[in-house]
């Protein structure tokens, strides 16, 4: 996810560090959760390596194009769930951050805006993830409808977050709403498609069960809470 340069630009952008720090202030508290409740820190370090690679493979190997006011991607945070919303959350910041540092460098004063608009949301679908699958439901049985309606809040918290940062940098003028509004357009698409994905991922993960079950998976997978 990259907010195009020049949306949020002077002073205004202090205030995307203030939620950059939030947001992986978040990303700690996940992180030490994940580390009590699901198998320690060298298995949380496994799991955020695999996903800072699959991260940046989303943002720099998959299409994505630029629409408006950012870039429409295959961003998956459901499925990144699979290894821990720990293990997501700094998956997203790392693997965001590789991309910035070593193929994308005019993103990087962007960074603030970027992470914030990936992180707030995980943290949102973590919790939603909690409300909507039971206890005693594995993720490896989620339905489609629990899927579209993760999938649909983290897309959904995402265009939001976007939105705030085009009209926090230049107001409503009618060419930012249209700017907008074509982003949020364009990604109705990744939301009818990620949930078939996240599915399909789950489906492999249940058949393969022997080889997705151990320390580089987030327990859940496979196990009722």
């Amino acid at each position: 996810m990259h907010i195009e340069p020049g949306v949020v630009e002077g002073a205004k952008i202090f205030l995307s560090y203030a939620t950059a720090v939030a947001g992986l202030g978040l990303t700690v508290k996940l992180a030490r959760d994940s580390i009590r409740d699901n198998g320690g820190a060298l298995a949380l370090a496994l799991r955020s390596l695999i996903a800072s690679v699959l991260v940046f493979g989303f943002f720099e190997v998959l299409p994505h194009h630029p629409v408006g006011v950012s870039e429409v991607h295959l961003i998956l945070g459901s499925t990144l769930l699979l290894f821990g919303a720990g293990a997501a959350a700094i998956g997203l910041a790392v693997g965001l951050l590789i991309q910035g540092l070593f193929f994308a460098q005019f993103d990087l004063p962007q960074y603030g805006m970027n992470v914030t608009t990936l992180l707030l949301p995980l943290w949102g679908i973590h919790l939603l993830a909690k409300r909507i699958i039971p206890a005693r439901t594995a993720y490896v049985d989620t339905r489609y409808t629990q899927a579209l309606a993760l999938s649909t809040a983290y897309q959904g918290g995402i265009v939001a977050w976007v939105a705030f940062w085009a009209f926090y940098g230049h107001g409503f003028s009618s060419e930012n709403l249209a700017s907008v509004g074509s982003f949020g357009l364009a990604y109705m698409s990744v939301v009818l498609l990620e949930p078939l994905i996240d599915l399909g991922v789950l489906a492999a993960a249940k058949a393969l069960s022997r080889y997705s079950q151990g320390p580089l998976f987030n327990v859940r997978l496979h196990q009722p809470a």
